[in-house]
């Protein structure tokens, strides 16, 4: 069970970018898979979630409309589509899965994650 992270650097305000985030080792079938972000200073918070099954998302308030997460099940990859970012977008963004088909409010909990992607850091100047 693996999840490859990629994507991210340094953009500036009002500006785009893409992460991606593969998972390898077995099928997201009844998984989800989202992002959370942690802000220097800050603790880890969730940004959004994709539940594979059926391809319903679920942002946080502070990126909804900005920030969208669509899936490719034939790559087993989640991508998130960041627009509009903002300085305060800044952080290292870690790819998540969570091993259990729910509502979607229960991704939202870092302790309800059961796998981790390596970070990656986004750093929006502006």
């Amino acid at each position: 069970v693996q999840l490859q992270a990629s994507g991210g650097g340094l953009v500036q305000a009002g500006g785009s970018l893409r992460l991606s985030c593969a998972a390898s080792g077995y099928t997201l079938n009844n998984y989800a898979m989202g992002w959370f972000r942690q802000a220097p200073g800050k603790e880890r918070e969730f940004v959004g979630i994709i539940r594979w099954n059926d391809g319903s998302t679920y942002y946080a308030d502070s990126v909804k409309g900005r920030f969208t997460i669509s899936r490719d099940n034939a790559k087993n990859t989640a991508y998130l589509q960041m627009n509009s970012l903002k300085p305060e977008d800044t952080a290292v963004y870690y790819c998540a899965v969570a091993r259990r088909y729910s509502g979607m409010s229960y991704y939202t909990q870092e302790t309800r994650i059961d796998y981790w992607g390596q970070g990656t850091l986004v750093t929006v100047s502006s």
